[in-house]
């Protein structure tokens, strides 16, 4: 005789890998890194074949000093751009880092010293980026516009017509140093923050939440993120990051000048676009803007053992971000059309 309140068993039974759903290639194909992993391996392969020096290992280790300091930057980029915001005044902040540094030497500063001056001018510049955009409400192009002109004026006051050079030699050897006599030490520093930045950003809940930020701020702030403490701090870090590239790029130049990082803004807002960071917000990997790194930096690479003149990398640079920005946009609203 059965009860009538007997509950029926539950279930046990598990999925088996037969019932897991199979590997879909067609989305792996359309993944941003995935076309650009493709890209890199089409410019290195055409660069290699058509350019005798282009496989030299030692030639290939150099072309990384072209990039490592602009990518160093990038990457807080990257965070600040999934948050809805922006900071164009990054190579001012590095110009005044630089002239600080500068500063700092001429007046006895010890070589352990000049790093600290870097990243603490860098912080303060991020410091009234972020103040201005959380404080008092205004928009960060509009706020970084004015703060780039700001700060590389002060640079340009404070140098005039003349140079600051004669920096120690510990600047030297890691703005233009090796390990292993072949591994420049600045990209060394570089992938190092990549794997630092893509386990907080992909990995962590402080990741987590500056995605909830992209995505919607005013419900990331009733889910009690404190969205403007977020900004504040990734601004504070852009302008961190803006230092220490400063310190390796001087350090790798050996002077700092009035247009030291000229126009680098547009470089690494390229960087990150191209990276598959959505100029909107709420989307972007670090892994893809490694990628972006990676293949400007062949290109780049090709273009000058060709000896195309560097105005042609700008055109193809400001090429690649009106293309980024506006191949995302033209694909989604055809999908809406259908």
């Amino acid at each position: 005789m059965i009860a009538h309140n007997a509950v029926p068993a539950a279930n046990t039974s598990r999925y088996t890998i037969h019932d897991r759903p199979a590997f879909n290639w067609k989305n792996f194909l359309l993944r941003w890194e995935t076309v650009l992993g493709l890209l890199f391996i089409l410019a290195f392969a055409t660069n290699g074949a058509l350019l005798p020096n282009f496989l030299d290992i030692y030639n290939l280790a150099d072309s990384t000093f072209s990039f490592s300091e602009k990518a160093l930057i990038a990457l807080p980029m990257a965070l600040l751009i999934i948050c809805r915001e922006i900071d164009i005044s990054v190579s001012g902040t590095l110009a005044l880092s630089s002239v600080a540094m500068g500063l700092a030497h001429a007046h006895g500063m010890p070589p352990h010293g000049l790093i600290v001056v870097a990243l603490a001018t860098g912080v303060l510049c991020g410091s009234l980026n972020g103040i201005l955009v959380t404080r008092f409400a205004l928009p960060s192009i509009v706020v970084t516009i004015g703060t780039v002109s700001l700060f590389r004026g002060l640079a340009s006051v404070v140098l005039g017509d003349q140079a600051f050079t004669g920096y120690p030699q510990l600047m030297s050897d890691w703005g233009q140093g090796y390990f292993f006599d072949l591994i420049p030490r600045a990209f060394v520093v570089l992938l190092a923050f990549v794997v630092l930045f893509a386990v907080l950003l992909h990995t962590t809940s402080w990741g987590r939440r500056i995605f909830a930020i992209g995505n919607n701020p005013v419900a990331a702030r009733f889910s009690g993120i404190a969205v403007d403490r977020y900004r504040l701090m990734l601004f504070i870090l852009t302008g961190a990051m803006a230092g220490l590239a400063a310190w390796l790029l001087t350090g790798r130049i050996g002077s700092t000048r009035p247009n030291i990082a000229m126009g680098w803004e547009l470089e690494i807002i390229t960087m990150v676009i191209l990276g598959g960071v959505r100029i909107e917000g709420g989307a972007g990997s670090i892994g893809g803007v490694l990628l972006a790194v990676l293949t400007l930096g062949i290109v780049t690479y090709g273009l000058s053992l060709a000896n195309i003149p560097g105005i042609i990398m700008t055109i193809v640079v400001g090429i690649l971000l009106l293309v980024t920005i506006a191949l995302p946009r033209l694909l989604r609203a055809r999908k809406t059309d259908k």
